[in-house]
């Protein structure tokens, strides 16, 4: 019987899996969030347009866009090649972009050393949920 629950309960960690290197939790919410995958920034170009939560874009906030945390929800990005990491909170949604998980504001890409390199593989670790 234990077999049994070790059997499916990896069959149910991978089959939320996008690819063999992606992380989801599921989360308080119900639903399940990717948690590793490559990320991307922007800046200047959308500075005070609107965000998904409402609020206007700052690129030189700690700030970031995912398809599914809720907003409010405060995480820390890694670059696992750098060991550099920074901290965020989710205010808007998105990438669009296969692939990609998380969109970083120009402050927070550049904490991390990422502008140059525009797109890089991160993980990221969910230091407080969001309410909405």
């Amino acid at each position: 019987m234990a077999k049994l629950a070790l059997i499916l309960a990896f069959v149910g960690l991978t089959a939320c899996s996008a690819t063999p290197d992606s992380v989801f939790i599921h989360g308080p919410d119900g639903r399940d969030h990717a948690l590793s995958g490559d990320a991307s920034w922007y800046g200047e170009r959308f500075q005070g347009r609107k965000t998904a939560s409402g609020e206007p874009f700052d690129a030189g906030d700690f700030t970031a866009a995912h398809r599914t945390l809720p907003f409010q929800t405060v995480v820390r990005v890694v670059d696992p090649a750098t060991r550099k990491s920074v901290v965020v909170r989710i205010n808007d949604r998105g990438p669009f972009t296969e692939g990609r998980v998380i969109d970083l504001s120009e402050a927070a890409a550049n904490d991390l050393g990422m502008i140059e390199r525009g797109v890089i593989p991160v993980t990221i670790d969910i230091l407080e949920w969001g309410s909405k």
